[in-house]
């Protein structure tokens, strides 16, 4: 049976071995693991999402249920992506200095706008900091892995997927989130983003485009999308830093 993206829908009538299993489903993986790597340093090696990926692809296979409503693919997805999410949350990849120097961009960023009272701009941030607007990039690049949230996590938990799956599922989500009035504060921030760094989000985590299809979008390069998905990530644990306490 295909779904209508004539992917192979999976029927749990059979035991797949493991290398069958990777060669039909393996490309989730990829996609998943490529589509994370956006937001993490450059010295993160895909490969080592992919492996964690592929252990949630695995994982997957074992636990799903065919006749609970969602297709294997939805289901596989999710569990892949957390698997990858607990790898980057094991792996701590942000040293103190990257955590020190995001805490300051946030720092600054919800004081400037606090004064002028309207978003503000990277450039107005980085001349707040006393710093370049190329060392304001690369501190918030960096500062991806240190979010005060997991928004696809957040997406999930939301969608009803899961709903009477596998109990477990999301059974390792941030405190955060958890949190009563979390989600909701969060998507009302997000609505108030200036609308190019809204767009941006919503193209990458509701479309799940990559960064090159969202700059051929709004007409800019690949390098500039990462930045502005990194100001709008930075511009929210700013807006959003009361939860922190």
């Amino acid at each position: 049976m295909q779904t209508k993206n004539g992917y192979n829908t999976y029927a749990k009538k059979a035991t797949l071995s493991v290398d069958a299993i990777v060669d039909q489903y393996g490309y989730l993986v990829k996609k998943i693991a490529y589509h994370l790597l956006a937001r993490l340093p450059n010295s993160v090696d895909v490969n080592d999402l992919t492996q964690a990926g592929m252990m949630g692809l695995i994982e997957a296979y074992k636990r799903f249920e065919s006749n609970k409503g969602a297709s294997f693919e939805t289901y596989a997805g999710i569990r892949i992506r957390g698997s990858i999410m607990d790898e980057i949350r094991k792996a701590d990849w942000a040293p103190r200095s990257v955590r020190r120097n995001g805490r300051a961009v946030s720092a600054a960023i919800h004081e400037l706008e606090s004064k002028v009272g309207r978003d503000v701009t990277d450039i107005e941030v980085a001349a707040h900091m006393g710093i370049s607007i190329d060392e304001y990039h690369d501190i918030i690049h960096s500062s991806m892995t240190t979010q005060l949230f997991s928004y696809e996590e957040i997406i999930e938990s939301d969608s009803g997927v899961l709903d009477g799956m596998s109990s477990d599922v999301n059974s390792t989500p941030y405190a955060m989130t958890e949190e009563s009035g979390f989600q909701g504060q969060l998507a009302k921030e997000i609505d108030l983003l200036p609308e190019r760094e809204k767009l941006v989000l919503s193209l990458y985590y509701n479309e799940e485009l990559n960064l090159k299809e969202i700059g051929a979008v709004l007409g800019v390069s690949e390098s500039r999308v990462s930045q502005i998905h990194s100001q709008a990530a930075m511009r929210l644990k700013a807006r959003l830093s009361d939860w922190q306490d």
